[in-house]
């Protein structure tokens, strides 16, 4: 497998890091994916983890251009229905997620069963989030896609809060709170590297796929 990484920032080289050290071949890591190589990206899986108005822009391109796709970036949820669709119109095989974490994969499913055995016992639920400074969206993907998981579980949605604080790589946590107790979950990053392994693990997934798969679903079947 070869693999184009879209971003070269912090993510993009941590990625590179994980590729390297799995034996997968980079085949490059650009700043400008519109304009990469055609012939390259065709035989190619790209992870894309840059910022919500890039991916905005470059998405077609993206679709259009690559064997497949891995998208790390968040913040484009509100057209996700357009974006599934064009890939689906371009038979590009897509796997997507608001946080690549093996270990935030397994809150998702803990959290989804929890809200499901609470529902009707007058639990009151709330997500909080704390990122580093320089996140763009706020709040975190991963905490609406936490928010969601409660409300269809629960049938109560929750209220969303976030802090920007230092260099903090990511901290979510679910409450329930009733009246004679609580329930909380939390998963805190230690580092960026979780995330870059989980996408190589999504990429590694792409193989034999067909349509678009949140991450979720692929490492648990």
């Amino acid at each position: 497998m070869k693999v184009v990484i879209s971003g070269y920032g912090r993510m993009g080289h941590m990625i590179e890091a994980v590729l390297i050290r799995r034996g997968i071949e980079v085949a490059g890591a650009s700043e400008d994916i519109v304009n990469f190589d055609d012939a390259i990206a065709a035989e190619s899986v790209c992870i894309d983890f840059t910022t919500p108005d890039a991916f905005r822009a470059n998405y077609k391109a993206i679709a259009r251009k690559f064997k497949a796709v891995v998208i790390g970036t968040t913040g484009w949820n509100d057209i996700k229905d357009e974006v599934l669709g064009y890939f689906a119109e371009c038979g590009t095989p897509v796997v997507y997620s608001s946080n690549y974490s093996i270990g935030v994969n397994v809150l998702f499913a803990a959290v989804q069963r929890a809200s499901e055995l609470l529902k009707g016992h007058g639990y009151e639920p709330h997500v909080h989030e704390v990122h580093h400074i320089h996140k763009l969206d706020s709040p975190s993907g991963t905490a609406k896609s936490l928010a969601a998981l409660v409300a269809e579980g629960l049938g109560v949605a929750p209220e969303i809060s976030a802090e920007r604080i230092g260099e903090v790589p990511g901290i979510h946590t679910v409450e329930f709170s009733g009246n004679c107790d609580k329930l909380s979950f939390t998963h805190e990053a230690y580092s960026r590297e979780g995330f870059a392994e989980g996408a190589v693990a999504a990429a590694l997934l792409t193989e034999g796929l067909q349509g678009a798969a949140e991450f979720k679903d692929l490492l648990f079947r």
